[in-house]
């Protein structure tokens, strides 16, 4: 999808809808705007159920000040017209109210972005504007000030976050990516103290991916390969849906055979992959013009050292990342489903999915087929894409329930002598 080839109306729509769909604002609340090459904004309107807006909706404002269109636009506008009239750079704005940001509006703090790597690569540094009523000049004044320091992100004090960049799809994604950073604090906060990432780590996670691998122009591709990279899409659509992957992270990988695998690409918005978009990999070269995902050596190394394994995932659903930024145990021994899908889970420090991917490798079995690489992402296992898929939906679903249970009373785990009983019925010894 060539996303800038769009109408500007038919981006906001696009866009504003997929926030609605999240659940990142309401009916009423949010705006977005984009400046056109004439020196034209286009802008939501005001007062108009985000969840049904076309882009007839949209209105365009002139440079003059004249409003074209059947609406009122956003009573956010000012904001909106000093960002662009500020910052050069900047040709799109998202403001919108998602619950996370807004809980830390209201305590007046920032999310720390470093207690995973993609937040600080996404959004930067993240500004904070003093409250003021919405719609003011005084607003726009507050906001802008925090732009004017360089910031492409910045909380607003009991109100919510504004996101900019030089198109729309870029500030959605800076958008999506702080709440994720804010959802994943809050969460871990119910098991203990995130622990950030030093800057030295930071770096490292940087470097990741930096392997040159050639190029190859595919001649064929089998009915196998067409059949699973639908697939793919369709597991890879529905890992965002469920909050599994964003936009930016999350990564699928199936064996086509033993010289070859089918890798998630990197930098294509998970919510429009499509097949035509997914990478093969044969004999540790990459199909022409494609850049898969920087985890590629990882997951190449696996299927070299594990002919039972045929499809992995990576993802960093907020849950299992509350363990991974605390450093908290997790326990599979929850109910019979989860432990007899993911076994004894893993666990690694972070980087070493960088500097030591053969001793995740070596700790991959039929018992252990998921490993939790802490402050990163999650590595789950299968025989099958669904088989890894379901691994990693029940990993998320076992820490979601673990963390609920722990606000209401203490666990209980399932015992070694039950344990022991789930082993024999289901022949897993």
């Amino acid at each position: 999808m060539n996303f800038n080839l769009m109408h500007p109306a038919e981006q906001i729509v696009m866009l504003i809808n997929r926030v609605y769909q999240k659940g990142l604002t309401t009916t009423s609340g949010g705006n977005l705007s984009i400046l056109d090459s004439e020196g034209n904004i286009w802008i939501t309107p005001s007062g108009i159920d985000k969840g049904s807006l076309t882009p007839q909706d949209i209105c365009k404002v002139l440079p003059d000040g004249t409003v074209v269109g059947k609406y009122k636009p956003s009573v956010e506008l000012p904001f909106h017209k000093l960002v662009y009239e500020t910052r050069s750079d900047v040709s799109a704005v998202l403001h919108a109210h998602p619950p996370a940001l807004v809980s830390y509006s209201l305590i007046r703090k920032i999310p720390d972005v470093n207690i995973i790597p993609t937040p600080q690569q996404v959004c930067g540094k993240v500004g904070i504007a003093e409250y003021e009523v919405p719609g003011s000049d005084l607003l726009a004044k507050r906001i802008v000030a925090e732009i004017k320091k360089g910031y492409n992100a910045v909380i607003m004090e009991n109100h919510g976050v504004i996101t900019c960049a030089d198109n729309l799809f870029e500030a959605f994604k800076r958008f999506e990516t702080l709440n994720f950073a804010a959802s994943i604090g809050i969460t871990a906060s119910i098991l203990g103290k995130p622990e950030p990432l030093t800057e030295e780590q930071i770096e490292l996670n940087n470097r990741k991916g930096k392997t040159s691998l050639g190029e190859f122009i595919p001649t064929t591709y089998s009915s196998d390969e067409r059949r699973l990279r639908k697939e793919m899409c369709a597991l890879i659509h529905r890992s965002y849906d469920q909050g599994l992957f964003t936009s930016t992270q999350g990564t699928f990988s199936v064996r086509l055979n033993n010289d070859a695998f089918l890798i998630t690409p990197y930098g294509v918005d998970r919510k429009y992959i499509e097949p035509e978009d997914i990478v093969r990999i044969e004999n540790g070269w990459r199909e022409a013009g494609k850049r898969p995902s920087r985890s590629v050596t990882l997951h190449k190394l696996i299927y070299d050292e594990h002919p039972e394994i045929n499809a992995i995932t990576v993802a960093h659903p907020k849950h299992l990342m509350a363990f991974g930024v605390t450093h908290t145990p997790i326990d599979s021994r929850t109910i019979p489903e989860s432990y007899i899908a993911m076994r004894d889970i893993g666990r690694v420090p972070f980087g070493t999915n960088i500097v030591e991917p053969k001793k995740i490798s070596s700790m991959l079995s039929p018992s252990s087929p998921v490993i939790l690489v802490e402050n990163d992402s999650v590595i789950s296992t299968g025989t099958t894409l669904i088989n890894a898929f379901d691994r990693l939906e029940v990993a998320e679903f076992t820490a979601n329930t673990i963390i609920h249970a722990k606000m209401i009373g203490d666990i209980v785990m399932i015992s070694d002598k039950e344990v022991e009983d789930i082993n024999k019925a289901f022949n897993l010894n």
